[in-house]
Parts: structure tokens; C-alpha cells; sequence
């Protein structure tokens, strides 16, 4: 806007290239490396610089007019195919790039216009201090709880929301560059400060709504799997009482029992004796509680549920193939296995079938946890983007199997196949890689 050599307008474009591209580095993740994001986002940065320098050069008038306004879409378009999240939410940290920008624009041109009478290295000057003030506040106080937050922000905000928020925060930077305001008066300069602000506060209000919005049904969701959890501390002390209760009762016989043996002794019926020790040996065995798994919390999920399916009359099967000591927090578990298993009994008993199954394999190969869950069903089952709606409006239990396995950087599958309801689960433990749910098809295959 000031004007000046074509090495003026080069640093006044590095200094804005360089301000849009660090600050939306700061907030993202990645697709590639970190080493390799930052050469790419340098050797980008110099193509352009350079690009939009030549531009100054070669056509002036046209430059005042789009290079500002044309920066957004070219840079926001690389750093949209760099960044590991969600379109929209790329889209949105440009346009909130695009309108610091902005604001280190209009204060470099207007103090420098207003004190000392239109002064490139003035102009220049504020925006660099501008630039290390926004940048610096961005990493110190902004990044961190960006980031921490960025996962709740990505569940409230939906692409509607996204594209609010884009077009408002985009009205309030393309003020700095509308030409009726380009002109220098204290009218102008006033009325453009005062839309920039506005927008400004208004994007951390709402930055800071959904953010808080996405904490609370975390911690909702953290306090099901709290309550779920306890209702397994209850049933196991409810089987470890049974389990109590048919020792004392063997103890209690135990005399009864030594009594009888010593008669078929004393009258030689060796053949009786040996028949009624058989009988006792079946029956203590069958008074036995079998580990399902050497995992604890595996086997306690599955022993809890195993049980209450038998008292539903249902048939349970389980080849469960998994070592102690997995990297995955107990209330994951809880949260994948309890919720797994939870629906597969609800649809058994809602199917109105005679005959209700479960049957349930678990594997653990190499750096991945593969599970299968397959129940009776009935044919009514409604599903939604993929997953399958609660006849109570409730799904809270499936919302709780995909947040735990996207932790895990996993993937779920939910279908229904000849009458039974298959859940499909793959988990990646640290150190994995990834290949996908279509190795549970086959590896069942291959065990068929």
C-alpha cells in the first residue's frame, strides 16, 4: 500500500507468508514428519515470496489489489494438504491466519501514515513487531491449549459451523483491503479497527464455547465408563460371595462326604467308592470359576458379562487369545469390551429368537488388538453413517466404543449378516502400524 523498491516488497511479503504459515504450523498436526513438513512449508515459502515479489514488479496496481486477498487461497490450499486434521478445520485456521494478517496490515500501514508521514521501514518495523507478538503469544499461550482442546473442537464443530465461523472471521480481514477503506482518514481507520476487533472477539468467545462444549461431554462420557465400571466391582463381588459360598458349602460336606467314603471302604464296594469320586471330582470342577483370559481386566469384563448372559439363557462362546500387561487403560476396556458386550446381550434378548448366541474372539498380533463380537439379531436394526441407532435414542454405548478406540488410532465396523449383528474392532498398540479391519476378515478366514 505504501509503495516502494522491489527488496521492500519482498521482505513486506516474507514477513506475511512467513507470519500466515508459522502461526497455522503451530496450531496443526501434521501429516508428515516434522522435519520433513518444515522443509516443504521453506521451500513453499520461497516460491512464493519470490513468486508474489515479481508480481509487485511486473504489474503494481494489480498487486495492491489481489495480492493480499489471493494469498489466502494459495497458501491455505498447501497447508490444507500438509495437515494431518478435518478440511474444515484447516480452513478455519487459515482464515483466522489470514485475519492476524490482516491486523499486522493495518496497523504497519496506518501507524506509519498517521506518525510518520507513510514511512516504509515504519510500516515495516510494526509489522514485524506485530508478527513476533502474535507468534509469540501463539506458541506460549495459545498452542498448548489448542492443541489439548483440538479434539473436543473437532466434535462440536461440524463443516455448517466450520463455514460460519470461516466467512466471519474472512468479513473482518477483507475489510483491510476493501477499497473504499483504503483511503487514509480517521473515519476509515477507526471503522476497520473497530470490525477487526469485534471479529476478533467473537472467534476466541466461540473458540472457547465449542472447546468447553467438547470438555463437558468428555468428562459425561468419562463418568459413564466411571459408573460402568462400578457396576463390575459390584457384579464381581457378587460372583466372589457365590464363589465363597460353594466353598464353604464343599467344607461344610466335606464330612458328610469323608463319612461315606469310609463305609464304601469298610463293606470292599470299590467300584461305588470309585463311581462317587468321580461324581465329586465333576462337581467341584464344575463349582470352579475358569479364567477366561491372563489378562485381569479382560477376563473380569468378560467373566461379569459372561455371567449375566447365562442368567438370559444365552449361549456364550469365547476364544479369547491376549496377553497381561497390554498398554490399554482399564477404563478402555471397560469402555469397548463392557459396552461390546452390553449390546450383544440387549440384541439377543430383543431379537425374539429361541435360540440367542454370542460368540466373541479377541487376538492379539503383533502390535494390534483385533476383536469380533457376533450376536443374535433381528432384522431391525437402523443405522446411521454406519452405525447402528438405539431403539431408545440413547447410542451412547457405541459413541463410547469409537472414542476409545480412537485413542488407539483405531477403526470399528458395525453390520448385520444373516440374522447376527457383527462388531468389528482393531486397535493399534504404540509402536504398530496400521492395516485396517480388512485383516479381521481374513485372519478369521484363515482360522475357519
Amino acid at each position: 500500500m505504501l509503495g516502494g523498491s522491489f527488496w521492500i516488497a519482498f521482505f513486506r511479503n516474507t514477513l506475511s507468508v512467513a507470519l500466515m504459515m508459522s502461526f497455522f504450523l503451530m496450531l496443526d498436526r501434521p501429516r508428515f514428519s516434522m522435519k520433513k513438513t518444515v522443509y516443504s512449508y521453506a521451500c513453499f515459502a520461497v516460491l512464493m515470496v519470490t513468486a508474489y515479489s515479481i508480481w509487485y514488479l511486473a504489474a503494481n496496481e494489480s498487486f495492491v489489489k489481489f495480492a493480499a486477498l489471493s494469498s489466502l487461497p494459495v497458501i491455505g490450499i498447501f497447508c490444507s494438504l500438509m495437515s494431518g486434521e478435518i478440511f474444515y478445520l484447516s480452513l478455519y485456521k487459515m482464515a483466522l491466519g489470514f485475519y492476524l494478517f490482516s491486523v499486522c496490515v493495518f496497523c504497519g500501514v496506518d501507524v506509519a501514515r498517521w506518525w510518520f508521514d507513510g514511512n516504509l521501514w515504519v510500516d515495516i518495523l510494526v509489522r514485524f513487531l506485530c508478527m513476533v507478538i502474535i507468534l509469540t503469544v501463539t506458541w506460549k499461550k495459545l498452542r498448548k491449549k489448542f492443541l489439548s482442546g483440538v479434539d473436543f473442537l473437532i466434535e462440536e464443530m461440524d463443516a455448517f459451523s466450520a463455514v460460519t465461523l470461516f466467512v466471519s472471521v474472512l468479513h473482518g480481514a477483507v475489510i483491510a483491503y476493501w477499497p473504499n477503506l483504503q483511503g487514509f482518514s480517521i473515519f476509515n481507520m477507526v471503522r476497520a479497527f473497530t470490525i477487526l476487533f469485534m471479529a476478533g472477539v467473537l472467534q476466541f468467545t466461540i473458540l472457547h464455547l465449542y472447546i468447553h462444549l467438547g470438555q463437558e461431554h468428555y468428562y459425561q462420557a468419562e463418568k459413564e465408563l466411571l459408573e460402568i465400571n462400578e457396576q463390575l466391582l459390584h457384579r464381581q463381588m457378587e460372583l466372589m460371595r457365590e464363589s465363597e459360598l460353594r466353598v464353604a458349602r464343599i467344607y461344610h460336606d466335606v464330612r458328610h462326604h469323608m463319612l461315606l467314603m469310609k463305609e464304601y471302604v469298610q463293606k470292599g464296594e470299590l467300584e461305588s467308592l470309585s463311581e462317587y469320586l468321580e461324581q465329586y471330582s465333576e462337581d467341584v470342577e464344575n463349582g470352579q470359576t475358569k479364567d477366561i483370559c491372563k489378562n485381569r481386566t479382560i477376563n473380569s469384563i468378560l467373566s461379569v458379562y459372561a455371567a449375566k448372559a447365562e442368567n438370559e439363557h444365552i449361549f456364550v462362546k469365547m476364544d479369547i487369545r491376549v496377553s497381561p500387561g497390554l498398554p490399554v487403560r482399564d477404563i478402555d476396556w471397560v469402555a469397548i469390551l463392557a459396552n461390546v458386550f452390553e449390546n450383544a446381550i440387549h440384541g439377543c434378548v430383543n431379537s425374539g429368537q429361541t435360540e440367542k448366541e454370542i460368540h466373541i474372539y479377541m487376538a492379539q498380533k503383533e502390535q494390534k488388538i483385533i476383536i469380533q463380537c457376533r450376536n443374535t439379531s433381528s432384522d431391525a436394526v437402523v443405522f446411521r453413517k454406519g452405525l447402528p441407532q438405539s431403539d431408545t435414542g440413547g447410542g451412547i454405548g457405541t459413541s463410547s466404543i469409537l472414542k476409545a478406540a480412537a485413542r488407539y488410532e483405531g477403526e470399528t465396523d458395525f453390520s448385520l449378516e444373516n440374522g447376527m449383528f457383527l462388531t468389528r474392532i482393531m486397535l493399534n498398540l504404540p509402536g504398530g502400524g496400521n492395516y485396517g479391519l480388512e485383516a479381521i476378515a481374513k485372519h478369521r478366514k484363515k482360522k475357519k
